[in-house]
């Protein structure tokens, strides 16, 4: 008999997400400052997740009136075969000025294209009280943990020839005040500002509160990683994507997150110490350390035939603008499960299409 997988998954949690350390007010309220003296917006978002999770904010507070490019990062994680599509959806949303790139990829055509096109757009623009400087200053912003920096050294290390200045990190929340200007082209002269990731201080939507999760755009810990882990499974299922079996070491697919989990654990040695009711010690699997093995498999791209999410995505469009219907799976005493999202919400086929291919 086929494998019957979950064509909903179920959260229940009380809270809102909320994310918005003070770091990111005081780093939002320094980009405002500099505004005065930025001529171009630089807006770098993950390409696995082109249509949900950026900043709604950025369009009225920052970006106003200003030359604006959206850079989609990671796409060596999110595949090219959508790509046409999502500019389509995208330049519907206005934003005209659509590159796709990857930071691993030296001769990616997408960042050699930032600099000619910034310059460009600048040149076409209307400067203001910058109209007689030579030099061009550009502000990159996004949500946290999509490759802001990563992107500034590779422009400064492909078109300089020089060492990278701006610190990386695998974790949101790496760059946490507006940097110094950072000079990445000569002949003209342009300075990028690097600047902290900023999340909108509340996300309603929870698919895609689990989509930013699952990206590392939000703090593992906020969401919890065993409902991240698990958001994944279900996703992975969903598009018929079972190459996690291998991964994993399963026997074959399965629907229930705690199977994975345990399986990781003892196959990957990821145990720890716990006292039963006699005060012995026992050997039980770490299911935390288990999921976030799990999930760091999918960051790395060990588990995409291409991205399923941004499949997921592709047509989909602005219906990531309603809230989803959840129940999660876990049972009520899995206490180490945390989640902020709104009460009761369902993400599944009756809420969410998706795309028609991936029938």
């Amino acid at each position: 008999m086929a494998q019957q997988f979950r064509t909903t998954f179920t959260i229940v949690n009380k809270n809102v997400l909320h994310w918005f350390p003070g770091h990111m007010a005081k780093g939002l309220k320094q980009m405002q400052d500099k505004l005065k003296g930025v001529d171009c917006i630089i807006e770098v978002h993950d390409a696995r997740i082109p249509l949900s999770g950026r900043n709604p904010n950025f369009k009225f507070t920052i970006s106003g009136v200003r030359p604006h490019i959206l850079v989609l990062n990671k796409r060596d994680l999110a595949g090219k075969d959508l790509e046409r599509d999502t500019r389509s959806r995208l330049l519907q949303d206005g934003n005209e000025h659509v590159l796709f790139t990857s930071c691993k990829d030296q001769k990616c055509r997408g960042i050699k294209q930032i600099v000619p096109l910034a310059t460009k757009l600048i040149c076409a623009s209307d400067r203001y009280n910058r109209s007689e400087e030579k030099e061009l200053s550009i502000m990159v912003i996004g949500v946290p943990n999509v490759g802001k920096s990563s992107v500034i050294n590779t422009l400064r290390n492909l078109r300089l020839r020089k060492a990278s200045v701006a610190a990386v990190g695998a974790k949101p929340g790496i760059t946490r005040a507006v940097q110094t200007r950072i000079k990445v082209n000569e002949d003209p002269p342009v300075y990028l500002l690097d600047t902290p990731g900023i999340v909108a201080p509340s996300i309603a939507n929870v698919e895609a509160g689990l989509r930013l999760a699952l990206c590392a755009t939000l703090q593992d810990h906020l969401v919890g990683e065993e409902v991240i882990a698990d958001y994944l499974l279900y996703s992975l299922n969903k598009r018929k994507n079972f190459r996690y079996v291998d991964e994993m070491n399963l026997e074959e697919p399965v629907d229930d997150i705690r199977i994975v989990l345990a399986t990781i654990a003892v196959k990957k040695n990821k145990m720890k110490r716990v006292r039963d009711s006699s005060n012995q010690y026992l050997q039980v699997p770490d299911l935390r350390a288990a999921s976030y093995h799990f999930i760091r498999a999918f960051r790395e791209g060990k588990l995409a035939e291409r991205s399923h999410i941004q499949r997921q995505e592709g047509r989909q469009g602005k219906s990531l603008m309603s809230t989803p219907h959840l129940r999660h799976p876990f049972s009520s005493q899995e206490s180490t499960i945390h989640l902020q999202f709104p009460s009761t919400v369902t993400v599944g086929d009756q809420s969410s299409r998706m795309n028609d291919d991936e029938t």
